[in-house]
């Protein structure tokens, strides 16, 4: 079984892109964040084409995931319960979470396409909401454990100094504070391990490097798009690797594609 997860930064934009590679690449589950299309706007016939069922949650230009998958897709779940929506903490209009999670089962296995808030900066109400979805994360992912599970997206945290291409630059900025990085340990403490691919070029394995020029080719990057497995899942693990092909050329993603390639279930 493949598995992949990819922060697309806009379905439509990156649509021909996207087919190419799930043409290519034939991936049996593909988690996507940051579609930044309504569920009814997701290209459900285009993937349909290459024998993918799917299922969105995206309510507009912002935000937004989604599941492919060509092995089942079932017990489709639209954001986790108890994920809190961002009005709760700034008290301002009805709180109701935003399409940052969707889970589904797919051939055995359940699968979460997160896409975690960025969290813009630390005295913003806007890190208290990264934090909180953090929290609830945990929680509702606690009770899925004791079944094969992935978790996996853009975290929008760097899980440690390595991980980032220049630790200096990032101090006093989110995606790299003790609490995030807490948020990340508590993740794993539930018993997910994180499977960190091959980088295939350098010693790190970023999957994020910003558009600005230059920043891809000098591989100033950063890893935040992470695949937490249970260890059911991740003993079954031969290989994981970041596609980094596929942030290169015309009009890619700012992100790339993480494959990881799953041994059978005895």
């Amino acid at each position: 079984m493949r598995l992949a997860t990819w922060n697309v930064n806009s379905v439509k934009a990156r649509l021909p892109r996207l087919l190419d590679w799930l043409a290519g690449t034939e991936p049996d589950i593909v988690c996507l964040q940051e579609t930044k299309c309504p569920a009814e706007s997701f290209p459900v016939a285009e993937v349909s084409e290459l024998g993918y069922a799917a299922a969105a949650h995206g309510d507009g230009r912002w935000n937004g995931v989604a599941v492919l998958s060509r092995v089942g897709l079932e017990e489709v779940t639209l954001s986790f319960p108890g994920e809190p929506g961002f009005a709760e903490l700034d008290g301002v209009g009805a709180a109701r979470p935003e399409a940052r999670a969707l889970g589904a089962t797919c051939g055995g296995l359940r699968v979460w396409s997160l896409y975690a808030p960025n969290g813009r900066a630390l005295d913003s109400p806007h890190y208290a909401y990264k934090l909180a979805w953090f929290a609830a994360l945990r929680d509702a992912l606690a009770e899925e454990m004791g079944t094969p599970l992935v978790a996996c997206g853009d975290y929008n945290v760097a899980p440690t100094d390595a991980d980032v291409w220049d630790p200096a630059l990032f101090v006093g900025a989110t995606h790299v504070t003790p609490a995030e990085r807490q948020a990340l340990a508590e993740l794993l403490d539930l018993g997910l391990h994180d499977v960190v691919p091959t980088p295939m070029k350098g010693p790190h394995p970023y999957t994020y490097w910003d558009y600005r020029a230059g920043m891809f080719h000098q591989n100033k990057g950063m890893r935040i798009d992470l695949v937490y497995a249970s260890t059911d899942v991740a003993e079954r693990v031969r290989k994981a690797y970041v596609d980094r092909e596929a942030r290169k050329g015309k009009g890619p993603s700012d992100h790339a594609p993480i494959v990881v390639d799953l041994d059978p279930i005895n």
